[in-house]
């Protein structure tokens, strides 16, 4: 699982037309998964997202986590992290999970990361053409890769 952790001020998802949701203060997460991922990789990372100390503290230190400054996420599924741009200039996607594999992984990791840090956790719409707008804070921004451990 690869995973883009964004520190906003706000973020939204807009399908259609029409703002399906969004958040204040908090994190945008930009989520792939492939094949290889596993339950323990959701529970992996839904821990080290909402534990992450990115967010200032009084004397401007990041030193605080989501959860800590009762923030909101919003999870967007994005296979494109599994890029492979090796050979010619078209990405492959190859290592991205299809979707009977992708949308339970997904939906799974929003109700463990719900579960581990008790906030708010919204979602955009799996496979849909999203418009995601955000208020990048900082600018902060953080890519976690569930292969990449140790």
């Amino acid at each position: 699982m690869r995973a883009v952790v964004q520190r906003v001020s706000e973020a939204s998802v807009t399908i259609e037309g029409t703002v399906v949701a969004s958040i204040g203060e908090g994190l945008l997460i930009l989520l792939g998964v492939e094949d290889a991922d596993e339950t323990e990789d959701i529970e992996w990372l839904s821990k080290k997202i909402s534990q992450l100390r990115i967010f200032n503290d009084a004397a401007g230190v990041m030193n605080r986590s989501v959860v800590e400054v009762s923030g909101a996420m919003l999870v967007v599924s994005q296979f494109t992290l599994h890029a492979s741009t090796k050979k010619g200039n078209r990405p492959s996607y190859i290592r991205a999970s299809k979707p009977e594999y992708a949308i339970p992984m997904y939906e799974k990791f929003v109700a463990t990361l719900r579960s581990v840090s008790e906030l708010e956790v919204k979602t955009g719409e799996f496979g849909a053409d999203m418009k995601v707008r955000l208020l990048n804070d900082g600018p902060v921004t953080i890519i976690i890769d569930t292969k990449q451990k140790e």
